[in-house]
């Protein structure tokens, strides 16, 4: 850990009124702020360094249809406009994958470097579980918000494609109350605590994720350092995680024909499930430990903070 890194949170209703956070968010005494970009402008302060992460980025013309009519207001107007100021006030600019990182700089049209810090797995909480079957149900499983962005539209479309030992298990989220249409091959397990995350993982034997948008893809490197196999959407930070037919499949966005297929593919391979796994697992503690990411902020928080003493 970083020592005196310290987490502050606030209601996001006080987001209504941005100008309020600096009195609800107490930052006396601090020698740097580190915080997402949507209302960093806020928090700055003089002799203090601002360091912003995109963990993701949804504001450009592509996520539209994917956003609710409300959504694209925020996201088109004051976000926006408080996303580009964080940028110019920021000692320093980070992001989660390369494909963010790139984003940002294109969709805002901003010279500023972007430094490219992944999001680490704690691959110590999250491991194989040993390998042993009782039935020859294959479980699939599918982690997040069911939401456009997710691609949980698309869940339902790809069970009925699939064979009939194959199950997806989905999440519902923090953001869901009701869950999918009723199917056979979809079992709903609701919102999950992270605790419990890692022996969620161990259950299952493939990890889906036809998503349309991803800023690193946590589900995803979380998963692989379990030793799943992955069938992915080929879009956004995925390839960055995902070696397509080496530690899964990347497939198009929304084409359920491709997934089922893959699944279907996986399922019949135990061998190839196997290696596949094991390929991720050894890609994420070597590029994606969370000691790398911890090491890569503290460097750069110690950076800032000199520059600004100099």
């Amino acid at each position: 850990a970083i020592s005196g890194y310290r987490v502050l949170s606030y209601n996001p209703t006080w987001t209504i009124l941005p100008f309020c956070l600096p009195f609800v968010v107490r930052l006396k005494g601090s020698k740097l702020v580190h915080t997402t970009p949507d209302y960093a402008f806020f928090f700055k302060r003089k002799n203090t360094p601002l360091v912003i992460t995109f963990h993701n980025y949804v504001l450009d013309p592509f996520m539209k249809r994917f956003s609710s009519t409300l959504q694209r207001i925020h996201y088109s107007t004051n976000l926006r406009w408080f996303t580009r100021l964080a940028v110019q006030q920021a000692d320093a600019v980070t992001a989660v994958s390369r494909f963010t990182a790139s984003l940002v700089q294109s969709d805002l049209q901003i010279k500023c470097p972007i430094s490219v810090i992944y999001d680490g797995v704690d691959t110590g909480r999250f491991v194989p579980s040993p390998r042993s079957r009782v039935s020859n149900e294959i479980r699939v499983f599918f982690s997040g918000n069911l939401t456009w962005r997710k691609g949980a539209q698309w869940l339902l479309p790809i069970a009925k494609k699939l064979h009939k030992n194959i199950r997806i298990f989905y999440t519902t989220g923090l953001r869901a109350n009701r869950p999918l249409p009723s199917h056979s091959q979809l079992v709903p397990i609701g919102a999950v605590p992270h605790r419990e995350m890692p022996q969620r993982y161990q259950q299952m034997d493939i990890l889906i994720m036809p998503t349309v948008r991803e800023g690193f893809g946590m589900a995803v490197a979380e998963a692989m350092a379990c030793g799943l196999p992955v069938v992915a959407s080929d879009c956004s930070s995925i390839p960055e995680l995902v070696d397509d037919d080496k530690g899964g499949f990347l497939c198009p966005v929304g084409d359920t024909q491709a997934f089922a297929d893959r699944i279907n593919h996986l399922a019949a391979s135990e061998k190839s499930r196997n290696e596949m796994g094991d390929y991720n697992r050894e890609k994420v503690r070597r590029e994606f430990p969370l000691e790398r990411m911890v090491e890569g902020y503290r460097r750069l928080f110690s950076k800032a903070i000199s520059m600004t003493n100099y």
